[in-house]
């Protein structure tokens, strides 16, 4: 039977959490006791993209050395339980054996790497709330060991939402993004089986900046991180028609600023797949719109009104813009300020647009 008091043991400590790492390694441990796992792997996620960004957290996995090699076949090859899937699915949890009957072995990550690794079950789970996947998590137990049943697929299923609640409010950015001018892009291009052969210094120096985590060795000198090899490989998985998403994440520095990573595939010689270009580049504004949106729960109308407010229209001005009524837009207005912790129109455009978190919409 599940302990309740833990599970509130476990929320109270996400809710007092100050940043994604610390809210992972306080469920980790927390959950440990609830289920008893032998390893975890816990990864923020970009919203738009539900793709893998810092911070990751690795529990009882070493230092991470496989971590590149499952996340690249969950993107290539994997058809059981893909994150993508379970990120819709009505139930945002679920358990290897239990969704196999029994079989694990039908997954491509299993046949791969934790079968050969002692695992003999892994449940995970998307971190979502407002449809928008937050955080990932991969818990494991060893061969050997009862697979994960009902009762605990469910009680994970049911930290979804709260615990993708506060990886959103934790997303919140800190300080505006900073400016791009003199910074050019990063270039880094991978041959078609993935691995790098070619970096500018412009990428160099904004990889420099980013927080430690797990890595994948590159000849080109240091160690890549795992999220940006991890998006080089969503573009070769987009090429090879295994995924329709786009190959785009954002990573918040060391610094609290953030970049923007995006990867595609380019054509090579007919009949042969060609290189994956990778750029690094800090953020702009509209870069970090969705996410300061969905940050702080703002509706898609809540933010076009937002913007429009951002521009000086008046009530009157508004509504007629959008066609709906006054009351209407003050209703709107009204919820925006709650959400934003705000009081005034003034304090709302100081809070988001003159910090130049993101450009005024135009006409």
């Amino acid at each position: 039977m599940i302990d309740q008091r833990e599970r509130r043991a476990l929320l109270d400590r996400a809710a007092r959490a100050r940043d994604a790492s610390g809210l992972f390694a306080g469920a980790s441990s927390r959950l440990g006791r609830l289920l008893g796992f032998q390893a975890a792997a816990w990864s923020a996620t970009d919203p738009e993209t539900g793709l893998i960004t810092a911070p990751m957290l690795l529990d009882n996995l070493g230092r991470g050395e496989q971590c590149f090699a499952y996340w690249e076949c969950a993107l290539l090859e994997e058809t059981v339980l893909p994150y993508r899937d379970l990120a819709r699915a009505a139930v945002p949890a679920a358990g290897l054996v239990a969704s196999t009957d029994g079989l694990p072995a039908r997954s491509a990550q299993y046949r791969r790497l934790l079968g050969r690794q002692g695992i003999g079950d892994e449940l995970r789970a998307v971190m979502r709330t407002g449809g928008r996947p937050w955080g990932v998590v991969s818990l494991f137990r060893e061969k050997g060991r009862k697979p994960f049943g009902p009762a605990e697929i469910s009680l994970v299923a049911g930290l979804s939402v709260p615990l993708a609640d506060r990886l959103r409010e934790l997303a919140r950015p800190v300080r505006p993004p900073g400016p791009a001018a003199g910074q050019d892009p990063g270039l880094i291009l991978f041959d078609p089986a993935g691995t790098p052969f070619s970096i500018n210094d412009e990428a160099r120096h904004l990889l420099s900046r980013l927080p430690d985590g797990p890595s994948v060795p590159s000849p080109l000198g240091p160690p890549l991180p795992v999220w940006l090899a991890g998006t080089a490989a969503q573009a070769r998985a987009v090429a090879a028609g295994h995924d329709r998403g786009a190959a785009r994440i954002r990573i918040r520095t060391r610094d609290g600023q953030w970049l923007v990573v995006h990867a595609s595939c380019m054509d090579g010689v007919p009949g042969s797949p060609g290189p994956t270009a990778v750029v690094v580049q800090p953020a702009a504004g509209s870069d970090m719109a969705p996410v300061i949106a969905e940050a702080y729960g703002l509706s898609a109308r809540e933010l076009e009104i937002t913007q429009l407010i951002a521009r000086g229209l008046t009530t009157g001005g508004i509504a007629a813009e959008l066609v709906i009524s006054p009351h209407t837009v003050r209703d709107h207005v009204k919820t925006v300020f709650a959400k934003m912790r705000v009081s005034s129109r003034g304090e709302l455009v100081a809070k988001l647009f003159a910090e130049n978190y993101w450009p005024r919409r135009g006409r």
